[in-house]
């Protein structure tokens, strides 16, 4: 390859995953044999292109769609978002518990996503309509949705709202599996080859470690993403995701996701992406 080829990296636009391509986005990192074109999208559209017709090269995708095009990726170890005892929360303006989401519309931010997935084992007779993840917290606040499924910062700033907490799907999936709940994944199309594969992989990995030792530059970067969210929020919203299984999801990461997998009815083989 030479610098006037160029890799597409499909990140979605939050503070965890800006802070693993902070790297690349500035240039700290970047290889010297081909270009990098990042592209942030929200991870619904990302889940969308990848099952359409696996439009980017590399691609943070949901967890729950990733086994769904396996066939055409590989899974990256690192860049993975795993939650261990929490992750997307549902809400809702009164006092409600789990079962009884049966019986109210529950907003989604996307039929593809983990969040929502988690949300259908945990309460399968949930009925759900599709809004934008930003849109969500508002929504439910206005009384124009009877509850609601956040992702992102809502996690952590729902409760400045009023509303009432109806469950964390990564506790659920927690107390039901002992495994964290895998969110969110990085994966690399399988037609790169191998060797190619191996380089970006390596780089992907390169920019984490960078903004993990240079993490106010990495945070300030991030904070972009935040749509408005205090310096504090984004520091603890990155630390929820950004971590060592970040780093490598070792083999507590594969069994997570490869339980969620097999509880939604995937079938496909997951395969890990090459490695130098």
């Amino acid at each position: 390859m030479s610098k006037s080829d160029i890799i597409t990296i499909g990140h979605s636009p939050d503070p965890d995953d800006a802070f693993m391509v902070w790297a690349l986005a500035e240039g700290v990192v970047h290889a010297d044999d081909f270009g990098i074109a990042l592209v942030a999208r929200d991870i619904e559209t990302l889940n969308k292109w990848a099952l359409a017709d696996a439009r980017l090269e590399v691609t943070a995708l949901s967890a729950a769609t990733f086994a769904r095009v396996a066939d055409r990726y590989w899974l990256l170890r690192h860049g993975a978002s795993f939650g261990d005892g929490y992750g997307p929360i549902v809400v809702a303006k009164r006092p409600m518990t789990l079962a009884e989401l049966s019986g109210v519309t529950v907003a989604s931010p996307g039929e593809n996503t983990t969040a929502h997935a988690a949300l259908r084992l945990a309460a399968p007779g949930v009925q759900t309509v599709t809004k934008a993840f930003d849109k969500i917290l508002p929504l439910v606040e206005n009384g124009e949705v009877e509850a609601g499924l956040l992702i992102h910062e809502g996690q952590i700033t729902w409760e400045r709202s009023g509303l009432h907490k109806v469950v964390d799907l990564g506790a659920w999936w927690k107390a039901e599996t002992g495994l964290p709940l895998p969110l969110g994944v990085n994966a690399l199309r399988k037609d790169l080859g191998a060797e190619l594969g191996a380089d970006v992989g390596a780089l992907l990995q390169a920019s984490i470690e960078v903004g993990l030792a240079s993490r106010t530059r990495a945070l300030a970067y991030a904070r972009q993403f935040g749509r408005g969210i205090s310096q504090e929020d984004a520091d603890t919203f990155v630390r929820m995701y950004v971590n060592e299984m970040t780093r490598d999801m070792g083999e507590l990461g594969q069994r997570a996701i490869a339980e969620f997998a097999r509880r939604t009815g995937a079938t496909a083989r997951i395969e890990l992406a090459p490695e130098d």
